[in-house]
């Protein structure tokens, strides 16, 4: 993608190539002030349809453009990705994000104890604030990967809205040790829709987290009921800002607190959903599962949704590199390839009919219509290979 800047501190001999999307990534920024945005358009005209602005802007606006602007699969070359990392105007993108999504939370409590809305506006305002949760799980998956101290404690804070920090332990030490496997509860299955998939990760991912930290301090002699477990300090950072706006603006708040979470998490777990679905790690003549590799994840290079996301699209690379930084991670083509960004690929995901039309046929043709080579829902793999063998 052509572009007109450039990290600093280049050497004259990488000039010649341009981050054409370095001043984009401030758009990430526009989500977290909705609840704002809403809140002004709403006060100024009178009408309460304002408060539920962000959905149709997610879900509707931000797939057209996926669509209308196209792809961009060009890579930075390799001699650029260390200076490309270094640019700390990357980092302040996502840091900023932080304060917004809070001060946005903090705008929603006190609109949902004394704003006087109507129900139907605290439900629009509701949504808005999960979907912005949502998003902050995606910033604290990039933040929470990296070495420093400081993204791991931002990472950490960012889960904290939804109370999904055991997220944080699991996916860096499970998901990515147990990618496209069936061991993986992160890992969606062909013939599984993603109202099945659902239960099975949340409830997976935070009994994987606790086993993951019992295992760790079990190493150093010490129990899991002690302050230096991980699952425990990010619940109990959960529970302390929850208490704490109880505190401050009334219990009244509680229930919409508990279904913006819910919200924000629903949105983490459709992304897990359709990033690996169907997609399976062979095992080796060892018994051990073959090293997870591009072809294990579904990639996308729809512009808009990577601005938004931070690159996650670009899940192949992530997977192969979990500590690169988001605006050097790289397109590879061997990646099967969803047919849209991760915003359209959600509302297929939300409808099995549609999501099974459109993604069956694809995963079928990556593995050259050999279905059991997929990673099979065991409840439904009679119905699956009757359907798909029988092509």
């Amino acid at each position: 993608m052509a572009g007109t800047s450039y990290p600093l501190g280049a050497s004259a001999s990488h000039v010649t190539w341009r981050d054409g999307k370095r001043y984009l990534w401030l758009l990430g920024l526009v989500l977290p002030v909705f609840p704002f945005a809403e809140w002004g358009l709403a006060a100024a005209t009178g009408h309460g349809y304002f408060w539920w602005l962000l959905p149709p802007v997610v879900f509707g606006v931000i797939p057209l453009v996926d669509l209308l602007v196209g792809k961009d699969s060009d890579n930075p070359p390799d001699s650029v990705l260390a200076w490309l990392e270094s640019d700390r105007y990357y980092r302040w993108c996502t840091y900023l994000f932080l304060p917004l999504q809070y001060a946005g939370l903090v705008a929603a409590c006190w609109l949902w104890s004394r704003g006087g809305l109507s129900a139907t506006d605290k439900a629009g305002l509701t949504v808005t604030v999960g979907i912005v949760a949502g998003f902050g799980i995606n910033t604290a998956h990039e933040l929470g990967h990296k070495k420093d101290a400081l993204e791991r404690l931002l990472a950490r804070i960012a889960l904290a809205q939804t109370c999904y920090g055991h997220f944080y332990i699991e996916h860096n030490r499970g998901h990515h040790v147990r990618v496209a496997t069936p061991e993986d509860p992160a890992s969606s299955r062909l013939g599984q829709s993603f109202w099945q998939f659902l239960p099975r990760s949340v409830y997976g991912s935070a009994r994987s987290g606790w086993h993951l930290e019992k295992q760790r301090l079990g190493r150093l002699g010490k129990s899991p009921w002690n302050p230096h477990n991980d699952v425990l300090s990010a619940w109990a950072m959960s529970a302390v800002l929850f208490a704490a706006l109880t505190v401050v603006f009334g219990p009244d708040v509680l229930p919409y607190l508990a279904v913006q979470a819910v919200i924000g998490f629903c949105l983490l777990e459709v992304v897990n959903y359709l990033e690996h679905y169907g997609l399976l790690r062979q095992k080796t003549s060892s018994g051990r599962y073959e090293r997870c590799s591009p072809q294990h994840s579904w990639n996308s290079d729809d512009v808009a949704s990577n601005i938004f996301l931070y690159h996650l699209q670009r899940h192949s690379d992530h997977h192969a590199n979990p500590t690169r930084r988001y605006q050097a991670l790289r397109h590879f083509e061997e990646s099967p390839q969803l047919p849209t960004g991760y915003a359209g690929m959600i509302v297929l995901a939300v409808v099995p009919p549609l999501w099974r039309r459109v993604m069956d046929s694809r995963l079928l043709a990556h593995y050259d219509g050999d279905v059991t080579r997929a990673n099979i829902h065991p409840r439904t793999r009679g119905k699956v290979l009757a359907r798909h063998e029988s092509r």
